[in-house]
Protein backbone atom coordinates (compact mmCIF):
# COMPACT_ATOMS: atom_id res chain seq x y z
CA UNK A 1 0.00 0.00 0.00
CA UNK A 2 1.11 3.32 -0.77
CA UNK A 3 2.26 6.32 2.17
CA UNK A 4 0.39 8.63 1.14
CA UNK A 5 1.94 10.99 4.12
CA UNK A 6 5.26 10.81 2.45
CA UNK A 7 4.83 14.24 0.03
CA UNK A 8 3.37 17.50 0.18
CA UNK A 9 1.53 18.57 -2.95
CA UNK A 10 2.12 22.25 -4.18
CA UNK A 11 -1.03 23.31 -4.56
CA UNK A 12 -2.03 23.28 -0.55
CA UNK A 13 -3.00 26.09 1.75
CA UNK A 14 -0.59 26.60 4.74
CA UNK A 15 -2.69 24.82 7.25
CA UNK A 16 -3.23 21.67 4.98
CA UNK A 17 0.56 21.43 4.22
CA UNK A 18 1.68 21.76 8.11
CA UNK A 19 -1.18 18.40 8.34
CA UNK A 20 0.71 16.65 5.77
CA UNK A 21 3.92 17.40 7.45
CA UNK A 22 2.48 16.33 10.70
CA UNK A 23 0.96 13.09 8.95
CA UNK A 24 4.61 12.56 8.12
CA UNK A 25 5.79 13.41 10.96
CA UNK A 26 3.73 10.34 12.84
CA UNK A 27 3.87 8.30 9.37
CA UNK A 28 -0.11 8.42 9.05
CA UNK A 29 -1.72 7.31 5.96
CA UNK A 30 -4.82 9.61 5.31
CA UNK A 31 -6.50 7.49 2.88
CA UNK A 32 -9.64 4.70 3.44
CA UNK A 33 -7.72 1.42 4.94
CA UNK A 34 -8.82 -1.61 6.77
CA UNK A 35 -7.84 -3.28 9.21
CA UNK A 36 -8.44 -7.04 10.01
CA UNK A 37 -7.54 -9.15 12.53
CA UNK A 38 -6.96 -12.78 12.90
CA UNK A 39 -10.22 -14.71 13.38
CA UNK A 40 -11.18 -18.31 14.91
CA UNK A 41 -13.47 -21.08 13.75
CA UNK A 42 -15.29 -23.82 15.57
CA UNK A 43 -15.18 -26.08 12.03
CA UNK A 44 -18.49 -24.86 10.89
CA UNK A 45 -18.93 -21.01 12.23
CA UNK A 46 -16.43 -18.62 11.87
CA UNK A 47 -15.65 -15.64 12.93
CA UNK A 48 -13.59 -12.06 12.02
CA UNK A 49 -13.02 -8.64 12.99
CA UNK A 50 -12.03 -5.60 12.05
CA UNK A 51 -11.98 -1.91 11.33
CA UNK A 52 -12.59 0.76 8.34
CA UNK A 53 -10.38 3.70 9.02
CA UNK A 54 -10.22 7.11 7.33
CA UNK A 55 -6.41 7.73 8.99
CA UNK A 56 -3.95 4.64 10.65
CA UNK A 57 -0.69 5.02 11.19
CA UNK A 58 1.31 3.03 8.78
CA UNK A 59 3.31 -0.41 9.85
CA UNK A 60 6.10 0.52 12.19
CA UNK A 61 9.43 -0.72 10.62
CA UNK A 62 12.07 0.16 13.41
CA UNK A 63 12.40 0.02 17.33
CA UNK A 64 14.24 1.85 19.34
CA UNK A 65 15.52 2.56 22.97
CA UNK A 66 14.72 6.43 23.07
CA UNK A 67 12.24 8.03 25.32
CA UNK A 68 10.32 10.49 22.65
CA UNK A 69 10.30 7.95 19.87
CA UNK A 70 8.59 5.02 21.72
CA UNK A 71 6.22 7.85 23.21
CA UNK A 72 5.41 9.26 19.53
CA UNK A 73 5.06 5.73 18.23
CA UNK A 74 2.65 4.89 21.18
CA UNK A 75 0.77 8.25 20.42
CA UNK A 76 0.49 7.36 16.57
CA UNK A 77 -1.35 3.90 17.14
CA UNK A 78 -4.34 6.59 18.96
CA UNK A 79 -4.21 8.83 15.79
CA UNK A 80 -6.97 7.10 14.34
CA UNK A 81 -10.33 8.20 12.02
CA UNK A 82 -13.15 5.46 12.13
CA UNK A 83 -15.60 5.19 8.92
CA UNK A 84 -18.99 5.13 10.21
CA UNK A 85 -21.73 3.40 7.82
CA UNK A 86 -19.22 1.96 5.34
CA UNK A 87 -20.06 -1.45 3.52
CA UNK A 88 -17.28 -4.08 3.68
CA UNK A 89 -17.96 -7.44 2.23
CA UNK A 90 -15.71 -10.56 2.79
CA UNK A 91 -15.07 -13.03 0.15
CA UNK A 92 -15.24 -16.96 0.92
CA UNK A 93 -14.81 -20.06 -1.21
CA UNK A 94 -16.58 -18.11 -4.16
CA UNK A 95 -19.56 -16.77 -1.47
CA UNK A 96 -19.75 -13.19 -0.80
CA UNK A 97 -21.10 -11.93 2.39
CA UNK A 98 -21.67 -8.00 3.54
CA UNK A 99 -22.04 -5.94 6.74
CA UNK A 100 -21.76 -1.89 7.54
CA UNK A 101 -19.28 -0.76 10.03
CA UNK A 102 -20.68 0.89 13.17
CA UNK A 103 -19.86 4.18 14.67
CA UNK A 104 -16.07 3.39 15.39
CA UNK A 105 -15.11 1.77 11.97
CA UNK A 106 -16.12 -1.72 14.03
CA UNK A 107 -17.31 -4.25 11.81
CA UNK A 108 -17.32 -8.24 12.01
CA UNK A 109 -18.58 -11.64 10.02
CA UNK A 110 -19.89 -14.70 11.48
CA UNK A 111 -20.93 -17.18 8.99
CA UNK A 112 -21.42 -20.72 8.47
CA UNK A 113 -18.71 -22.23 6.10
CA UNK A 114 -20.42 -24.68 3.59
CA UNK A 115 -17.91 -27.59 4.73
CA UNK A 116 -16.35 -28.82 7.40
CA UNK A 117 -13.21 -26.96 8.22
CA UNK A 118 -9.95 -29.13 9.84
CA UNK A 119 -7.84 -28.16 11.67
CA UNK A 120 -5.15 -25.23 10.14
CA UNK A 121 -5.23 -21.72 8.63
CA UNK A 122 -7.73 -20.44 5.91
CA UNK A 123 -7.18 -16.96 4.49
CA UNK A 124 -10.06 -14.20 4.44
CA UNK A 125 -10.26 -11.41 1.92
CA UNK A 126 -12.21 -8.26 3.30
CA UNK A 127 -13.39 -5.14 0.89
CA UNK A 128 -14.18 -1.95 1.99
CA UNK A 129 -16.86 -0.69 -0.85
CA UNK A 130 -16.77 3.14 -1.97
CA UNK A 131 -20.03 4.96 -0.67
CA UNK A 132 -22.80 5.00 -3.05
CA UNK A 133 -21.19 2.40 -5.14
CA UNK A 134 -22.05 -1.84 -5.36
CA UNK A 135 -18.56 -2.91 -6.05
CA UNK A 136 -15.75 0.00 -6.42
CA UNK A 137 -13.16 -1.20 -4.14
CA UNK A 138 -11.83 1.38 -1.76
CA UNK A 139 -8.96 -0.75 0.68
CA UNK A 140 -8.95 -4.43 1.33
CA UNK A 141 -7.28 -6.69 3.56
CA UNK A 142 -6.52 -10.41 4.27
CA UNK A 143 -6.20 -12.15 7.61
CA UNK A 144 -6.52 -16.20 8.70
CA UNK A 145 -8.96 -17.55 10.50
CA UNK A 146 -7.95 -20.07 12.63
CA UNK A 147 -9.59 -23.69 13.32
CA UNK A 148 -8.02 -25.18 16.61
CA UNK A 149 -7.44 -28.77 17.13
CA UNK A 150 -9.56 -30.62 19.41
CA UNK A 151 -7.13 -30.99 22.58
CA UNK A 152 -7.60 -31.36 26.05
CA UNK A 153 -7.87 -27.88 27.09
CA UNK A 154 -7.78 -24.65 25.52
CA UNK A 155 -6.19 -21.12 27.56
CA UNK A 156 -8.22 -17.51 27.55
CA UNK A 157 -5.29 -15.05 29.09
CA UNK A 158 -5.87 -11.66 30.09
CA UNK A 159 -3.13 -9.44 28.93
CA UNK A 160 -2.01 -6.72 30.87
CA UNK A 161 -0.36 -7.79 34.71
CA UNK A 162 -1.44 -11.15 33.92
CA UNK A 163 1.86 -12.04 31.73
CA UNK A 164 2.70 -8.89 30.57
CA UNK A 165 4.09 -6.31 33.16
CA UNK A 166 1.43 -3.28 33.08
CA UNK A 167 0.65 -1.39 36.73
CA UNK A 168 -3.10 -1.63 34.98
CA UNK A 169 -4.76 -0.36 38.10
CA UNK A 170 -2.34 2.73 38.41
CA UNK A 171 -3.07 4.52 35.42
CA UNK A 172 0.02 7.05 35.46
CA UNK A 173 2.36 3.96 35.63
CA UNK A 174 0.47 2.44 32.68
CA UNK A 175 0.65 5.98 30.80
CA UNK A 176 4.40 5.87 31.72
CA UNK A 177 5.54 2.77 30.54
CA UNK A 178 3.73 2.64 27.78
CA UNK A 179 4.84 6.06 26.57
CA UNK A 180 8.71 4.87 27.28
CA UNK A 181 8.65 1.47 26.21
CA UNK A 182 7.89 -0.62 23.49
CA UNK A 183 6.90 -3.54 22.35
CA UNK A 184 10.48 -5.07 22.60
CA UNK A 185 11.63 -3.48 25.42
CA UNK A 186 8.09 -4.37 27.89
CA UNK A 187 8.97 -7.13 30.01
CA UNK A 188 6.71 -9.99 30.87
CA UNK A 189 6.79 -11.85 34.78
CA UNK A 190 9.60 -14.18 35.86
CA UNK A 191 8.45 -17.79 35.02
CA UNK A 192 5.25 -16.70 33.00
CA UNK A 193 6.51 -17.52 29.58
CA UNK A 194 7.82 -20.50 30.58
CA UNK A 195 4.22 -21.29 32.20
CA UNK A 196 2.55 -20.70 29.18
CA UNK A 197 4.59 -22.36 26.49
CA UNK A 198 4.46 -25.65 28.82
CA UNK A 199 0.53 -25.04 28.87
CA UNK A 200 0.64 -24.52 24.99
CA UNK A 201 2.49 -28.09 24.61
CA UNK A 202 0.69 -29.83 26.34
CA UNK A 203 -0.15 -32.84 24.14
CA UNK A 204 2.75 -33.14 21.72
CA UNK A 205 6.73 -32.10 22.35
CA UNK A 206 6.93 -31.36 18.72
CA UNK A 207 3.89 -29.74 17.46
CA UNK A 208 1.51 -27.61 19.99
CA UNK A 209 -2.71 -28.02 19.20
CA UNK A 210 -3.60 -26.20 22.51
CA UNK A 211 -5.48 -23.05 21.44
CA UNK A 212 -4.67 -19.75 23.03
CA UNK A 213 -7.10 -16.75 22.90
CA UNK A 214 -6.17 -13.32 24.38
CA UNK A 215 -8.57 -11.52 25.81
CA UNK A 216 -7.99 -8.08 27.13
CA UNK A 217 -9.12 -4.86 28.13
CA UNK A 218 -7.19 -2.78 26.04
CA UNK A 219 -8.23 -1.29 22.78
CA UNK A 220 -7.46 -2.41 19.15
CA UNK A 221 -5.21 0.12 18.89
CA UNK A 222 -2.53 -2.04 20.46
CA UNK A 223 -3.27 -4.91 18.17
CA UNK A 224 0.08 -4.78 16.55
CA UNK A 225 1.97 -3.32 19.85
CA UNK A 226 0.57 -6.34 21.71
CA UNK A 227 1.06 -9.11 18.55
CA UNK A 228 4.85 -7.78 18.54
CA UNK A 229 5.10 -8.40 22.45
CA UNK A 230 4.11 -12.30 21.89
CA UNK A 231 6.12 -13.10 19.34
CA UNK A 232 9.24 -11.08 20.65
CA UNK A 233 8.94 -13.49 23.86
CA UNK A 234 7.65 -16.31 21.96
CA UNK A 235 4.62 -16.84 23.56
CA UNK A 236 2.25 -19.33 22.08
CA UNK A 237 0.35 -17.72 19.03
CA UNK A 238 -3.07 -17.00 19.69
CA UNK A 239 -6.07 -14.84 18.57
CA UNK A 240 -6.44 -11.29 20.30
CA UNK A 241 -10.00 -10.17 21.08
CA UNK A 242 -9.13 -6.64 22.77
CA UNK A 243 -11.81 -3.04 23.55
CA UNK A 244 -13.22 -1.33 21.75
CA UNK A 245 -10.79 1.77 19.51
CA UNK A 246 -10.30 4.35 21.10
CA UNK A 247 -9.22 8.46 19.04
CA UNK A 248 -6.02 10.11 20.61
CA UNK A 249 -8.55 12.24 22.66
CA UNK A 250 -9.68 9.19 24.74
CA UNK A 251 -5.96 8.30 24.70
CA UNK A 252 -5.43 9.30 28.76
CA UNK A 253 -8.17 6.89 29.52
CA UNK A 254 -6.45 3.71 27.61
CA UNK A 255 -7.46 0.36 29.36
CA UNK A 256 -9.58 1.76 32.36
CA UNK A 257 -13.34 0.95 31.32
CA UNK A 258 -15.63 -1.75 29.52
CA UNK A 259 -14.83 -4.84 31.40
CA UNK A 260 -18.14 -5.65 30.85
CA UNK A 261 -17.31 -6.56 26.88
CA UNK A 262 -14.57 -8.50 28.19
CA UNK A 263 -17.25 -11.03 29.66
CA UNK A 264 -19.05 -10.90 26.48
CA UNK A 265 -15.67 -11.82 24.31
CA UNK A 266 -14.83 -15.01 26.56
CA UNK A 267 -18.37 -16.39 26.38
CA UNK A 268 -18.06 -16.12 22.41
CA UNK A 269 -15.28 -18.16 22.55
CA UNK A 270 -16.74 -20.44 24.90
CA UNK A 271 -19.84 -20.66 22.96
CA UNK A 272 -18.16 -21.45 19.68
CA UNK A 273 -16.34 -24.46 21.19
CA UNK A 274 -19.20 -26.28 23.80
CA UNK A 275 -17.11 -29.50 23.86
CA UNK A 276 -14.16 -27.71 24.76
CA UNK A 277 -12.42 -27.35 28.47
CA UNK A 278 -11.60 -23.93 29.46
CA UNK A 279 -8.52 -22.74 31.47
CA UNK A 280 -8.64 -19.34 32.39
CA UNK A 281 -5.44 -17.15 33.20
CA UNK A 282 -5.96 -13.52 34.85
CA UNK A 283 -4.57 -11.54 37.89
CA UNK A 284 -6.13 -9.41 40.62
CA UNK A 285 -5.10 -5.74 39.36
CA UNK A 286 -8.77 -5.14 37.96
CA UNK A 287 -11.83 -6.77 37.19
CA UNK A 288 -10.52 -10.68 36.45
CA UNK A 289 -11.77 -12.54 39.23
CA UNK A 290 -15.22 -10.80 39.01
CA UNK A 291 -15.40 -11.36 35.18
CA UNK A 292 -14.29 -15.34 35.94
CA UNK A 293 -17.06 -16.17 38.36
CA UNK A 294 -19.29 -15.10 36.22
CA UNK A 295 -17.98 -17.09 33.55
CA UNK A 296 -17.61 -20.24 36.32
CA UNK A 297 -21.39 -19.51 37.07
CA UNK A 298 -22.65 -19.84 33.99
CA UNK A 299 -20.37 -22.49 32.31
CA UNK A 300 -19.24 -24.66 35.20
CA UNK A 301 -19.04 -27.78 32.84
CA UNK A 302 -16.60 -26.07 30.36
CA UNK A 303 -14.00 -24.41 32.67
CA UNK A 304 -11.25 -26.91 34.32
CA UNK A 305 -9.33 -24.19 36.43
CA UNK A 306 -8.79 -20.31 36.87
CA UNK A 307 -5.84 -18.39 37.63
CA UNK A 308 -4.99 -15.21 39.42
CA UNK A 309 -1.76 -13.76 39.74
CA UNK A 310 -1.45 -11.61 42.44
CA UNK A 311 0.32 -8.35 41.77
CA UNK A 312 0.29 -6.63 44.60
CA UNK A 313 0.50 -7.35 48.58
CA UNK A 314 -1.05 -8.66 50.57
CA UNK A 315 -3.90 -10.91 48.77
CA UNK A 316 -7.09 -9.52 48.07
CA UNK A 317 -10.25 -10.36 50.66
CA UNK A 318 -12.49 -10.22 47.41
CA UNK A 319 -10.41 -12.56 45.65
CA UNK A 320 -10.12 -15.09 48.81
CA UNK A 321 -14.23 -14.67 48.34
CA UNK A 322 -14.62 -15.59 44.56
CA UNK A 323 -12.34 -18.16 45.18
CA UNK A 324 -14.45 -19.96 47.52
CA UNK A 325 -17.48 -19.64 44.88
CA UNK A 326 -15.25 -21.37 42.05
CA UNK A 327 -14.57 -24.15 43.95
CA UNK A 328 -17.78 -24.68 44.76
CA UNK A 329 -18.85 -25.23 41.15
CA UNK A 330 -16.02 -27.99 40.74
CA UNK A 331 -13.46 -25.40 39.03
CA UNK A 332 -10.21 -25.91 40.25
CA UNK A 333 -8.13 -22.57 41.62
CA UNK A 334 -4.87 -21.00 42.60
CA UNK A 335 -4.29 -17.28 43.67
CA UNK A 336 -0.30 -17.26 42.90
CA UNK A 337 2.81 -14.65 43.29
CA UNK A 338 4.96 -16.21 40.95
CA UNK A 339 4.79 -18.28 38.27
CA UNK A 340 6.57 -21.13 39.29
CA UNK A 341 4.02 -21.52 41.94
CA UNK A 342 1.22 -22.08 38.96
CA UNK A 343 3.69 -24.11 36.95
CA UNK A 344 4.21 -26.81 39.49
CA UNK A 345 0.14 -26.54 40.13
CA UNK A 346 -0.27 -27.24 36.22
CA UNK A 347 2.29 -30.44 36.54
CA UNK A 348 -0.21 -31.03 39.78
CA UNK A 349 -3.33 -31.30 37.95
CA UNK A 350 -2.50 -32.50 34.60
CA UNK A 351 -1.96 -29.21 32.22
CA UNK A 352 1.64 -29.89 31.93
CA UNK A 353 3.23 -33.61 31.51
Amino acid sequence: MTEEATYIPEKLSIIQKIQFSLFKIFRLRKAASVKLYKGFSNGTTCYIYGHALSLSPLDKKHYRSFFLYNAIALLRLFMVRPIRNATVKLVWNNNIYETITARDGFFKFEWDSNYLLQPGKYSVRIMLIKRNTSNTIKAQAEANIIVPSSTSYSFISDIDDTFLISHSSNLRKRLFVLLTENARSRKPFDGAVKHYRMLHGIDDEQVSDNAFFYVSSSEWNLYDYIKEFVQEYKLPEGVFLLNQIKTFSKLFSTGQNNHGGKFTRIVKIIEAFPQQKFVLLGDDSQKDIDIYTSIVEHFPQSVYCVYIRRVGTPEKENVLLKQNLIEEKGVLFLYFAHSQEAILHSQKIGLIK
